[in-house]
Parts: C-alpha cells; sequence; structure tokens
C-alpha cells in the first residue's frame, strides 16, 4: 500500500454541532411548511420521531427539495418505484465519493484532498469500473456455497450466546446478543482472534459517532481513533502477504486480489470500514428491531411461538420494519426527471429506504408488521443495482438461526423498558433494548 497520507483540518465545533442537533422533536410535521420539511436531522432518528416526516413527503411530495441546515441541499426521494429508479441507473446517479459519495453532507472532493483522511473511498462509493473490479474482489465470500459453510458455526454461537443468558433478570439485548453474534461473525471473517471484536464493534460505532459531540468533542478525535483501524488491519495484512498459503479470509482476499491488493491506506481503511459497518451495523440491528417490534405487535409474536415455520417468512419482514440502513445518497450526473420533479446534474438525491419501505402503494399494509407476508422479500433494505448487499444470504442466515435457537429455549423475551436509539440518520439503530427472557 502506498504510504503517503495527509490528515485533515476541521472547523466544526463541538458547542456548533449541538446547536445544530438541538430541534424540538415533538413538532407535529404537518404543521411545518412543506417547502421547510427536513427529515434528515440526526434528533428526530434519536428520539424516533421520523416516520411521520416520510408519510407527509410520500403523500404530498415524494420528490422533495430541501436546503438543509445540517448537510446543505439534497432531494428526499420517499416512494418505492422512485427510490428504485434512483438505485438501478447508476449511470445517471453516481455513487463514487469524488461526487459527494452515499452519505448526507458529503460533497464532491476538492482537487489535492484525495488522500486526506476524511476521504475515506470503498468500492461502494465508486462508479464502474473501479466498483465492479473491487466488488468481484469480496464478492466470492458470500456465496451460497459459502455462507452455508458458516452454518453451522452460527448455530454453536448463536446456542451459546442465548444459554449464557440470564433468565428473568433484566439485560441489553442489543449488547448481550446482537453484537455479540455479529461481532464473532466479523472475527470469523476476517480471520483475526476472537478477543479481538470488541475492536471492530468500537471501530463500527465510531463511523456513526464522529459527529456525535456526546462521544467526540472534536470530529477529528473520532478520524483519529479509525486511524488505529488503519493500523490494525494493516498489520494484518502484511502478515497475511507472508504467508507461503494464500489464505480465504476476507483480509486475505483482498491482499491478493488485483484490484485491491495496491489500495492506498485511506482507500484501505474505507473498504476495511464497509465490510465492518456493512457486516455489524445491519445484521445487529435487525436482529434488536426484530425483538423490538414482536413485542410492540404481540398478535405476531403469538403467530410466531405457535408456527416457528413461519420464522422463513419473518427474517425479510423485520429487515424491511427495521431497515437498518435508512438512507443513500446519489448525485445527478446530468439533468434527470424523478417523479414529477426535474433534478439537476450536480444536485444530491437521498433514497430514503426508510420511507420506501412504508409505501402502501407497492407493499400491502406496508404500515403494520406481518410475519407471513405472502412476498416479504418486496423491500428496499439491501437496496438494489451494482450496489445491492454483498452480504445479504449471510445476514438472513443469522438472523433465521438465532430466532429458530430462541424458540426452542424461551417462552417470551419481554421488553421492560424503552428502547434508546442511535443519533443517526444513516444507520437506524438501536443501542440500548431492556428485556427479561422466560425459560
Amino acid at each position: 500500500m502506498s504510504e503517503k497520507f495527509t490528515e485533515p483540518a476541521y472547523t466544526v465545533t463541538n458547542a456548533e454541532m449541538r446547536e445544530r442537533l438541538a430541534i424540538d422533536v415533538n413538532v407535529n410535521p404537518y404543521d411545518i411548511p412543506i417547502a421547510e420539511m427536513d427529515p434528515s436531522h440526526p434528533s428526530l432518528f434519536e428520539h424516533n420521531k421520523f416516520l411521520p416526516y416520510f408519510e407527509r413527503l410520500r403523500n404530498e411530495e415524494p420528490v422533495h427539495y430541501c436546503n438543509s441546515p445540517m448537510f446543505g441541499p439534497y432531494w428526499s426521494v420517499t416512494k418505492f418505484n422512485d427510490i428504485m429508479f434512483v438505485d438501478t441507473n447508476h449511470n445517471l446517479f453516481s455513487s463514487d465519493i469524488n461526487n459527494g459519495g452515499i452519505r448526507m453532507g458529503g460533497r464532491p472532493i476538492e482537487k489535492g484532498q484525495e488522500e486526506a483522511m476524511f476521504h475515506l473511498p470503498m468500492f461502494i462509493m465508486q462508479d464502474p469500473p473501479v466498483h465492479d473490479e473491487q466488488r468481484a474482489v469480496v464478492s466470492p465470500s458470500f456465496t451460497p456455497a459459502k455462507v452455508q459453510e458458516l452454518k453451522t458455526l452460527i448455530r454453536e454461537r448463536a446456542s451459546k450466546i442465548l444459554d449464557e443468558l440470564p433468565i428473568n433478570e433484566e439485560i441489553n439485548w442489543v449488547r448481550q446478543v446482537s453484537v455479540e453474534l455479529t461481532g464473532q461473525m466479523l472475527a470469523t471473517l476476517f480471520g483475526i482472534p476472537q478477543e479481538d471484536r470488541h475492536k471492530l464493534i468500537h471501530w463500527s460505532d465510531t463511523v456513526e459517532n464522529i459527529g456525535n459531540p456526546d462521544v467526540f468533542e472534536t470530529a477529528e478525535q473520532g478520524f483519529q481513533e479509525l486511524w488505529k483501524c488503519f493500523e490494525y488491519f494493516d498489520a494484518v495484512w502484511k502478515d497475511r502477504q507472508k504467508m507461503s498459503t494464500p489464505g480465504t479470509d476476507l483480509i486475505s482476499t483482498l491482499a491478493q486480489g488485483e484490484a485491491t491488493k495496491n489500495m492506498p491506506p485511506n482507500e484501505f481503511l474505507g473498504n476495511m470500514l464497509l465490510l465492518i459497518v456493512g457486516g455489524n451495523d445491519t445484521t445487529r440491528n435487525s436482529i434488536s428491531g426484530g425483538v423490538l417490534a414482536l413485542n410492540q405487535h404481540q398478535k405476531e409474536f403469538t403467530k410466531l411461538k405457535n408456527n416457528p415455520a413461519l420464522i422463513q417468512k419473518m427474517v425479510p419482514e423485520i429487515i424491511r420494519w427495521q431497515t437498518p440502513v435508512a438512507h443513500m445518497c446519489r448525485t445527478a450526473m446530468e439533468d434527470v426527471r424523478v417523479g414529477d420533479k426535474l433534478i439537476s446534474a450536480g444536485d444530491k438525491v437521498a433514497m430514503w429506504y426508510v420511507s420506501g419501505n412504508r409505501d402502501s402503494t407497492v407493499i400491502d399494509r406496508a404500515e403494520k408488521f406481518i410475519i407471513d407476508r405472502a412476498n416479504p422479500r418486496q423491500h428496499l433494505s439491501f437496496g438494489f443495482g451494482i450496489h445491492r448487499c454483498v452480504g445479504l444470504r449471510l445476514g438472513e442466515m443469522q438472523l433465521t438461526i438465532l430466532w429458530e435457537e430462541i424458540l426452542k429455549r424461551f417462552s417470551d423475551i419481554e421488553l421492560v423498558g424503552e428502547p434508546e436509539y442511535l443519533r443517526s440518520n444513516f444507520i437506524r439503530g438501536i443501542t440500548n433494548l431492556p428485556v427479561r427472557v422466560k425459560a
């Protein structure tokens, strides 16, 4: 890997970020002038108040322009078919980090900043041909056959995690189950010691907390923490390069791939963080979101207990309902009409998966959690087109096996307090889920 690397300057202070985050989350979105609607504010997600904003936008202005004080100007795309149009037309809508990337607030990279610390290219933030070449290196690790090889290991680990839970005592399901299962799987995929899995979870959490003043005084501190992730995996990478027989773990695969073996440090770190967040946050929050959804819909929970075979349909319904990746962004590469609006070349476009998954004009009774839907895989949570989630089969398998083992052991998982949510409009996360399990 190249050793060239530069450090950025940061201008947003802790106090300024706190001021930006301070809004009244209890305002009725129907009382806000439609032109002023901004569903992107992280505090709306932290307090789980965002869904009515999207309900109004779907009904009144499905493609909506907003000049956000926090993230700058962007278009919200909130209906299922419009999101599909954007997601499947990568020639019209770029994911490239140099054009602004896939997250709110991303803007084109200035000349000379291509290798700055805060500029972290990853294959999900590349357009063809770079995207296709790098994704092709990783994809063989997630084929149906490869995922099936992990089935027994996942079941053993899920069983051990569940067997160690205290009965009839309050626990945080997120930390004691969701994080544990996904962290152990990440360590296996990377071929690193299991005792280091907590570092992976920490770096995954850091990605979403860089702009959180309750965690880091400045964004620079957050990026310095992520640089420790580079240092760790750089050492692993160099060890794998010395092996006489190439390994089959993801680090070895990246080190051997023609399109990935010569990545500069920031691109290597970007792709490592993509794999960590993609393998942790999505599955982890679906595991937590499923327990929460079943508690909020007791009839569905009873239906599941009476018929465990419904797990196969319930898992994709949980993923739809939770929508762990709330949005992805694109940049329009030419003037293009979406719905009834003309989007100009260079404009930022947010595909709100979390809204499209509640679009009842496409998904039957989309506002309801139904574990025996006729077509449960009709959802947007994995994305579509060339950027469709590469690890979706592994995520579904982890949820399926976990719920099979839950129903063997417990008569109930009872919510005993209010859930706490992540302050992020990108990952729809649950940070604390207080429950009691009953034998």
